[in-house]
C-alpha cells in the first residue's frame, strides 16, 4: 500500500477512537475534495464554538470535515478555563492539502488550545500546503492558541494564515515555532518556501499585520536581518489592553538561556521573537514569558497541559 493510502487507514482508524463525545458534535456532508484524501490529499475544517455557562466554559458546537478533530476537552484548572488538544492524524501537511480551523470564543468564556505534538510540513513535488486558522474572541474572553512546534521539512511549500479578530476587553495569546529542516538528522532547508500571513484586529481596526516569506537555500536564511544561521524561528504575541510597558520590562527581565531573544512593545500588542539551534529552548522562554503574561490578562498562574509532558 501506498505510504499516504496507509496514513489514511490508520486516521480512520484513530478518528472512530478516543473522541469526546459530551457536547453536541456535527460531521459535515463530506466534499468532493474531501473524499479525494483517500488518494492522498486532505481538505479538513473543524469548527469550534465556547460559551461561558455560569462559572463553566464548555465547547458548547463543533463541527469537522475530514481528519480535523477534538480529542478531548479537560479542566486541570477547574470549570472556568477548558483546555483544547486539537488532532490531525496525519500528523503532517503535504502538497495540495488544505486545513481550516475556526474557533469563535463566546463572551466571558476562557479558552486554551494545544497540539498533542509537533505539526510537520512535507516536501512537495509543487502543489501547495495550506493551514488557515481563524479566531474570533468576543467581549471579556481570553483564548490561549498555543499549538506545539511545526517541522519545515526540506522541499515544503508551505501557506499559513492566522487570523484574529478581537472585541473590546478581549485577551489573545498566540505562539508559532517553525524549525526549517529535520534538524535531528541534519537536513537544512535548502529548498522549498513557507509563507506566512498573520493578521490580528480589535473591533475590525489593525493591531499587528505581517507577511513573511522564508525561502530554502537563499542568502537571508543565514544573514543577520534574516535566520541568522538559525533552524528555528518564533513569535510569541499577546493582545490585549493590558499590555502596556511595566508588561514589557517583566517580560524583557526573562532572559532566554539559549538562542536569541527580543521583545517589542506596539500599541496594544506585545510580540516576543526567538532564534535558535533546536525548538526546546524556545519554547522553554516562551512558557516563562506565558505565565508572566497570564497573571496579568487573566489573573491566574499558568497551567502547563498535560499532554506537553507525554
Amino acid at each position: 500500500m501506498h505510504e499516504r493510502g496507509r496514513v489514511a487507514v490508520l486516521a480512520r482508524l484513530l478518528l472512530k477512537l478516543g473522541m469526546d463525545t459530551r457536547v453536541r458534535s456535527a460531521s459535515l456532508t463530506p466534499s468532493p475534495a474531501a473524499a479525494a484524501a483517500a488518494g492522498g490529499v486532505w481538505h479538513a475544517e473543524l469548527s469550534l464554538a465556547y460559551e461561558r455557562r455560569g462559572a463553566r466554559t464548555v465547547l458548547a458546537q463543533r463541527s469537522h470535515r475530514g481528519p480535523l478533530r477534538v480529542q478531548k476537552s479537560l479542566y486541570p484548572e477547574g470549570d472556568s478555563v477548558c483546555h483544547t488538544i486539537l488532532v490531525h492524524p496525519p500528523a503532517g501537511i503535504a502538497g495540495g492539502d488544505h486545513l481550516r480551523v475556526d474557533v469563535r470564543v463566546g463572551e466571558g468564556a476562557h479558552v486554551l488550545l494545544t497540539t498533542p505534538g509537533a505539526g510537520k510540513w512535507y516536501r512537495s513535488a509543487g502543489a501547495q500546503g495550506v493551514l488557515e486558522q481563524r479566531i474570533v474572541v468576543a467581549q471579556g474572553a481570553v483564548c490561549e492558541w498555543l499549538p506545539q512546534e511545526g517541522i519545515v521539512h526540506e522541499g515544503a511549500r508551505a501557506t499559513m494564515l492566522t487570523e484574529v479578530q478581537l472585541a473590546a476587553g478581549a485577551g489573545f495569546v498566540g505562539s508559532e515555532m517553525l524549525c526549517f529542516g529535520r534538524t535531528a538528522s541534519g537536513e537544512r532547508f535548502r529548498s522549498g518556501a513557507m509563507r506566512l500571513h498573520t493578521r490580528i484586529e480589535r473591533d475590525g481596526r489593525p493591531l499587528w499585520l505581517e507577511r513573511g516569506l522564508v525561502q530554502g537555500g537563499r542568502p537571508l536564511l543565514d544573514a543577520a536581518v534574516g535566520l541568522h544561521g538559525q533552524p528555528v524561528s518564533g513569535t510569541l504575541v499577546l493582545a490585549s489592553p493590558q499590555c502596556d510597558e511595566a508588561l514589557r520590562d517583566a517580560w524583557r527581565a526573562c532572559v532566554p538561556q539559549v538562542g536569541m531573544g527580543a521583545v517589542s512593545l506596539l500599541p496594544g500588542v506585545l510580540l516576543a521573537r526567538w532564534l535558535g539551534p533546536a525548538c526546546e529552548p524556545g519554547q522553554g522562554w516562551f512558557r516563562q514569558l506565558w505565565g508572566v503574561a497570564r497573571r496579568v490578562v487573566a489573573g491566574r498562574a499558568a497551567r502547563l497541559p498535560r499532554i506537553w509532558n507525554t
